[in-house]
Order: C-alpha cells, then sequence, then structure tokens
C-alpha cells in the first residue's frame, strides 16, 4: 500500500520500522561470522597487520633456484609427433 504526497508514491511503512534492536543485530553478525568461519580470516590478518613488511633486500633471495624437471610422457611425444611439433 502506498500513500501519495504531492504525486510521488511513497509506501505505508518505512524500512527502519523492521530493524531488529541494535543487539539483535550485532547476534546476528556474530552468527554470520560463526557461519562463515571469519574468525581465521580475521586472525590471519590481524597478525599480517603487525608483522613486519616483507624484505626488499636482493640478498634474503636465494640467487639460484633450480628448475623443475619436465617429463614429456611417450604419449604426448607421439601427440606432438603427428601434430607435427617438436618437443625436445
Amino acid at each position: 500500500m502506498t500513500t501519495s504526497h504531492e504525486g510521488l508514491a511513497r509506501p505505508a511503512h518505512l524500512v527502519h520500522d523492521e530493524l531488529g534492536t541494535p543487539a539483535e543485530m550485532a547476534a546476528d553478525c556474530r552468527e554470520t561470522g560463526r557461519n562463515l568461519r571469519l574468525e581465521a580470516h580475521l586472525e590471519r590478518a590481524a597478525r599480517a597487520a603487525v608483522a613486519g613488511p616483507p624484505s626488499i633486500r636482493f640478498e634474503d633471495y636465494p640467487a639460484e633456484i633450480g628448475k623443475r624437471e619436465i617429463r614429456i610422457s611417450e604419449a604426448a611425444a607421439r601427440l606432438a609427433g603427428s601434430l607435427h611439433l617438436h618437443l625436445d
């Protein structure tokens, strides 16, 4: 139901009339956080917020990082050969 006031339609009731008390809304938020398991995320964010920044010094990182070995299976090699791809 709407009421008319100088050509503008307005709802018969206001949305804020349906809101719970602040205590009820706070309890809803806490329960939602528990259901979404936000506590662990918040704890990790809090630890990260107070931790020092990562180092940007060159010597703090390893100079040589080995490359992974890439293995090409026999089936992949046959498929590549039939497509005239060279997997050496």
